[in-house]
């Protein structure tokens, strides 16, 4: 099981989290679907705030929606050392910064952002919580993607606010992964009618045809039938309240 219980390197996807409308309803879709356990949730802590486990590691993270009128979904985190610094480097390049950098108590320090074409993430700069623990694995972080109006823009905006470096993916239609050292971190390209916009979370699972499966039984929907590709076995799916997410069986070996 790949873990990790130190701070990210920075510009790394390190953390996702969920803002739910039925905050129990949501526990047992994706308890079910991901085999998670859940700690936390205390109203009177975080806001009713729950992280979700694989094996005792941390996973992700469910919360109650901020906005009540929001749409329920999945935000991805980058890692920084010093979030209002990233802040500055958001403004700068064009970007909002919604949330200001926030403590978290002794957890860390968030901020929600959203670059010049309107798509949010988040920034964690991490204290005690250091972000996912367990990855790769049934259940857990896998792959991190954009797909925005304009690519090119986009790269320009998250080299200067996270320093990446791009390669094309032969044959991808100009999609490209994104890197802050030697090992890509995740992907970015255009987005196409019909499909999720802005940044969507991929979890790796046992059986990509077993997960989709259960999304449909817990009255979610697939998007995107399975499919085999040279990264594993993909598919699209949406939650019972419309949130889009993908399932990732990866290669046998890999």
């Amino acid at each position: 099981m790949p873990t990790r219980n130190t701070p990210w390197p920075a510009g790394t996807p390190c953390w996702i989290d969920y803002g739910a409308s039925e905050i129990d309803a949501a526990k047992d879709f994706y308890g079910r679907l991901f085999g998670w356990e859940f700690e936390g949730g205390d109203p009177e802590e975080y806001g009713g705030y729950l992280n979700a486990m694989r094996n005792g590691e941390y996973a992700a993270g469910l919360g109650p929606l901020m906005n009540p009128g929001d749409s329920p979904g999945w935000t991805t985190y980058f890692a920084t050392d010093d979030a209002a610094a990233t802040a500055a480097r958001i403004r700068e390049a064009g970007g909002t910064v919604v949330v200001e950098p926030m403590e978290v108590g002794p957890m860390g320090t968030m901020v929600i952002a959203a670059d010049p074409q309107g798509n949010a993430f988040g920034l964690w700069q991490s204290g005690e919580h250091t972000g996912c623990r367990v990855f790769d694995e049934h259940g857990s972080l896998v792959w991190s993607e954009a797909a925005v109006d304009d690519p090119a823009a986009a790269r320009e905006f998250y080299t200067a606010v996270f320093g990446f470096t791009w390669a094309e993916v032969p044959g991808a239609e100009g999609y490209t992964t994104f890197a802050s050292g030697d090992r890509p971190l995740g992907g970015l390209g255009g987005h196409q009618p019909g499909s999720p916009k802005g940044w969507t979370v991929c979890f790796a699972v046992d059986s990509t045809d077993d997960a989709v499966a259960t999304v449909e039984s817990g009255g979610g929907k697939v998007t995107m039938a399975p499919m085999d590709t040279e990264f594993g076995r993909f598919a699209v799916v949406e939650d019972p309240w419309g949130a889009p997410l993908s399932v990732m069986q990866p290669p046998a070996g890999s």
